[in-house]
């Protein structure tokens, strides 16, 4: 912890510094626009390992942790002991001289294994709390591959829409001259240029969500700075995996169902701590009495034993007892609401895999084999405006269509990975531990 704590110090207070030297260097005169800071390349390898470092959602189990070693201390010890002292007749007819002075030293004997069943629960605890740590890390990996996915797909778009724009620059000009030449009318031409309004503004919201998005990822591990790039690439890579029956047997093993053997022996340890509950305690004392009448000293001792300690502690037996069953019925629930999300999420990707195929191989090629036949037709005077922007349109909302299925193919991925805890694979491999 003291590391991580040390490296945000740091970083603040290098954030202190460069915030002070830029107002600083605001205020001289006549000098030069400071340069945009360069994009540094950024794996999905690098943002999980920030993440899983500096994410404050996981950093709070260490200190869960913490506690729980210090009460894991405390149900070590044994029974203490007790010094204890008795003054009589100090008051009576006779005054201090017939005064009787105790000291005893007490304590109690623990019958039944309880210290036993005290660490053994604590210990119980400590296992469930390192199975919650783990889920809670598959659900910042997913988290992040999705973040992550969301950034690729905003490049796209934003790389869309300045295609977008760029073609309708090219379109405004070739309307332009066709109406020069009066083969147009000029109504034609203002459409041309509302159309370079509308891309132009579609670039600059696509351009803010890129940021957004980015932000929004960097926030994962406490970062403000989002000035880094992603491979656009990575949004059309996609893994074989194995099929259903394949990837349920591997959810099986994910740590939000794990951690329910682990909260079934934490059950289990709190019932044996319940039936060590009706094992008599026998509380003992010894000490010495001094008698100043009879100018005597004398041994004392004296035992305890509660009575019928088992039918007070029937319920308690009773409602451990039900918590541990209750574990098991939840986890027959929590497999069976896995299995669903897990057949949509399968399902949901295959579909958008197919998708992105057919989007890559055939709709997009063949809308702008088209779009190129329509511009030739249209410089002839074939077509009108209205048919060459149908035509551009068609082929910017395939290549619309095509980020967004292969982001939700991701997406889907990402989910699949979550619940299975493992990378996609192909059928038959291992995943590695």
């Amino acid at each position: 912890m003291l590391p991580i704590f040390a490296c945000a110090f740091r970083a603040h207070y290098r954030r202190a510094a460069l915030l002070a030297l830029t107002q600083l260097i605001l205020w001289i005169p006549h000098v030069q626009a400071q340069q945009p800071e360069p994009l540094t390349q950024l794996t999905l390898a690098e943002a999980i390992d920030r993440t899983l470092s500096q994410n404050p959602e996981l950093a709070v189990f260490r200190l869960r942790e913490a506690a729980l070693a210090g009460r894991t201390q405390t149900a070590a010890l044994r029974p203490p002991l007790e010094l204890g002292a008795e003054l009589e007749n100090f008051a009576g007819e006779g005054g201090a001289d017939e005064a009787e002075l105790t000291v005893s030293l007490s304590s109690v004997i623990e019958l039944g294994g309880k210290r036993a069943a005290r660490v053994g629960a604590i210990s119980a605890r400590r296992d469930l709390l390192l199975a919650e740590e783990q889920a809670k890390a598959l659900d910042l990996l997913g988290e992040v591959i999705r973040r992550y996915v969301e950034v690729l797909a905003a490049q796209e778009r934003l790389a869309l829409a300045r295609d977008s724009a760029a073609l309708a620059g090219d379109t405004l000009s070739a309307v332009e001259r066709r109406v020069k030449a009066a083969a147009s009318p000029r109504a034609e031409a203002l459409r041309a240029r509302a159309a370079v309004s509308r891309a132009r503004f579609a670039v600059q919201s696509e351009e803010r969500l890129v940021a957004y998005h980015k932000l929004a990822l960097a926030s994962l591990w406490g970062g403000e700075n989002s000035a880094f790039r992603l491979d656009s690439a990575e949004l059309y890579r996609f893994p074989s995996s194995g099929g259903f029956a394949e990837l349920y047997n591997r959810a099986q093993e994910n740590p939000a169902i794990a951690r329910f053997a682990s909260e079934e022996r934490l059950r289990a340890a709190e019932l044996r701590l319940a039936e060590t509950q009706s094992s008599l305690d026998i509380g003992w004392s010894a000490g010495i009495r001094r008698s100043r009448e009879i100018d005597e000293t004398t041994l004392v001792a004296g035992f305890e034993l509660p009575l019928f300690p088992a039918r007070r502690n029937a319920g308690a037996i009773v409602a451990a007892s039900a918590e541990r069953e209750r574990v098991a019925v939840e986890r027959e629930a929590a497999l069976l609401r896995l299995k669903s999300r897990l057949f949509r999420a399968v399902s949901g990707r295959e579909q958008a895999l197919v998708a992105v195929e057919i989007l890559r191989s055939e709709v997009v090629p063949t809308l702008r084999e088209a779009l190129v036949e329509v511009e030739r037709a249209y410089n002839r005077g074939r077509y009108s405006y209205l048919e060459w922007a149908s035509a551009q349109e068609g082929l910017i909302g395939a290549r619309r269509a095509l980020i967004e299925t292969a982001s939700a193919a991701l997406r889907f991925g990402a989910e699949i990975e979550q619940l299975t805890a493992a990378p996609l694979l192909p059928a038959g491999a291992e995943p590695s531990k």
